[in-house]
């Protein structure tokens, strides 16, 4: 069978290998750091949001892979996302917060609602 221009379809699930050292919590950003592995989100830049991790993910003792989900997710607000930034960058400000702040920080994705209790924001 030829592969190439192939529509792969149900890619909203993948598995990443952690860093050494990391340990990942469900229902928290996930980033792929320089050389590729999986490490929390944090306030840093040149990350890459991968997605949502749906089980906890310990590298600490050796090697361990995530469970990453990529689609709409809603995360907390550090109270610079208001509802005229919607459709906007949202970025990293920790592993479960969302900010409107560019600098120093890495972009998660399109902000799709802005809500009392969070803010929904699409990564991928």
């Amino acid at each position: 069978m030829e592969r190439i221009g192939n529509e792969r379809t149900g890619c909203s699930n993948i598995v990443l290998p952690v860093a050494a050292g990391q340990e990942i919590m469900p229902g928290t950003m996930v980033a792929l750091n320089a050389d590729g592995y999986a490490v929390p989100a944090s306030k840093a830049e040149n990350l890459i949001i991968a997605g949502v991790a749906q089980a906890r993910a310990d590298n600490r003792l050796g090697a361990d892979g995530v469970g990453v989900r990529r689609g709409a997710f809603v995360m907390a607000n550090d109270k610079t996302i208001k509802q005229t930034d919607l459709l906007k960058t949202a970025y990293v400000s920790d592993a479960t917060t969302l900010t409107l702040t560019a600098e120093g920080s890495s972009p998660v994705g399109q902000i799709l609602e802005v809500m009392d209790d969070g803010v929904t924001v699409k990564i991928g």
